[in-house]
C-alpha cells in the first residue's frame, strides 16, 4: 500500500467533498464493484458521491448494492456535466487512459476537480494528480479494499463487502489467476465475515445465463479455430451471429476462456464484430509467461495485464483474422 497516496487522500477527505467516481466503458464486475464500494464508503464518511458510467452495464450486474443510483453518461449528459462541474474530487477506477471512457474522457481532462486514479493495469497515462497504480494487484476492488481498511476498517458493511467480493471474484477468474495471492484470500475471508455471500454472488454472476446467451456460446464454440503447430486458438462472432441470438451487453463475457481451457492451449483470442462502432473488439487470454498485454499493445491498439488484455481492429473479421495470424507468426518463437 502506497503510504504517500494514503497521506494525500486522507488530507483530501478531512473536509466534505463532492466526489465523482468513474469506471471504464462497458464496466465489468471489477470496475463497477470497486466504484460502488468506494461510493458507499464516501457516503458513510459524510461526503457526497455518485458513480458515473460512460455507458450501460451488463444485466448480470444489475443487483449490485447501489447500482440504481449510477448515472449513465450517454443517457444523462447534461446532469453528468453538471455533477462534474460541481465536483471537488474525481476518482477514475479500473482504467488508466482517458480513451477508455470515450467522450467522457474529454470532459474529465478539462475538469477542475482533483483527479485520483486507482487502477491495476500497466503503463498508466499521466492525467491524475494522485495515483495508486499497481499491476501486480489482483483487481481494482482489492486496491479499494486496501484503501478502505487503511482509512477506516470499521466502515466495511455488507453492501461494500458484496461489491468488493464481486470484483475480486470476477477479475481473478474465481480466484484461479496467478494474481491471486494470500493477501487476496485474506481480503475475501474478511469480506465474507462482513456479509458478502460468496455462493449467492457466484450464482448471480455465473448462473444467470439467458437461453439466447447459451445459443450464442454454441455458435462461438462452433467458430473455434486452432492455429496449426501452435498452442493458440481464436473464436469469431459476426454482427449477424450476435443479432441472431438477440445479443445483450455482457453476453460474451468469459467466452474467450473456453478456448484457453483446452489442453495444451497457451493463448486464446476472441474477435467480436461491432458494426455500429465500425470495429472488431478483441479479448486475449494466456497462460504462463506469454504477455498478451505486450501483444495487444504492439498489434491491436490495446493492453491490459500479462495474462489478460483487450484490443481492437477497424478491419473486417476476415482481415482481422489475417492480421492476427501474421502477428502470431511473429511471436511464435515465444511458445
Amino acid at each position: 500500500m502506497n503510504e504517500d497516496f494514503i497521506t494525500v487522500l486522507r488530507k483530501h477527505l478531512k473536509s466534505p467533498q463532492k466526489a465523482i467516481i468513474i469506471p471504464h466503458k462497458n464496466p465489468d464486475g471489477d470496475a463497477l464493484g470497486s466504484s460502488l464500494a468506494l461510493m458507499h464508503f464516501l457516503l458513510l464518511e459524510k461526503h457526497q458521491a455518485v458513480v458515473v458510467s460512460p455507458n450501460d452495464y451488463p444485466n448480470f450486474l444489475n443487483w449490485l448494492p447501489g447500482q440504481e443510483k449510477i448515472l449513465i453518461h450517454n443517457k444523462s449528459k447534461e446532469l453528468v456535466q453538471k455533477k462534474i462541474n460541481e465536483a471537488t474530487l474525481i476518482f477514475t477506477l479500473d482504467f488508466n487512459a482517458l480513451s477508455r471512457i470515450d467522450k467522457l474522457g474529454e470532459i474529465i481532462s478539462k475538469a477542475k476537480a482533483e483527479k485520483i486514479m486507482i487502477d491495476h493495469h500497466e503503463a498508466p497515462e499521466d492525467f491524475a494528480s494522485l495515483m495508486y497504480s499497481d499491476p501486480y494487484m489482483s483487481s481494482t476492488c482489492e486496491m479499494v479494499y486496501n484503501i478502505i481498511t487503511t482509512l477506516n476498517p470499521d466502515s466495511i458493511n455488507s453492501e461494500i463487502a458484496s461489491c468488493l467480493y464481486t470484483g475480486i471474484m470476477t477479475d481473478t477468474g474465481s480466484f484461479k489467476y496467478p494474481s491471486t495471492t494470500a493477501e487476496t484470500h485474506k481480503a475475501i475471508a474478511h469480506l465474507i465475515e462482513k456479509g458478502a455471500d460468496g455462493t449467492v454472488i457466484h450464482q448471480k454472476i455465473y448462473d444467470s445465463s439467458s437461453f439466447n446467451r447459451l445459443k450464442l456460446l454454441g455458435i462461438a464454440l462452433s467458430n473455434l479455430n486452432r492455429i496449426r503447430s501452435l498452442p493458440i486458438v481464436y473464436i469469431t462472432l459476426s454482427q449477424q451471429e450476435l443479432n441472431s441470438c438477440d445479443y445483450q451487453k455482457g453476453d460474451t463475457e468469459g467466452f474467450v476462456n473456453y478456448g484457453l481451457s483446452l489442453e495444451g492451449v497457451q493463448f486464446a483470442c476472441i474477435m467480436i464484430e461491432n458494426e455500429k462502432e465500425g470495429k472488431i473488439k478483441m479479448s486475449f487470454r494466456s497462460k504462463g509467461s506469454f504477455s498478451v498485454n505486450e501483444f495487444a499493445r504492439k498489434y491491436f491498439q490495446g493492453g491490459g495485464h500479462l495474462n489478460a488484455a483487450g484490443g481492437m481492429s477497424t478491419d473486417s473479421i476476415s482481415e482481422t483474422i489475417e492480421l492476427f495470424n501474421k502477428a502470431v507468426a511473429e511471436v511464435s518463437s515465444q511458445f
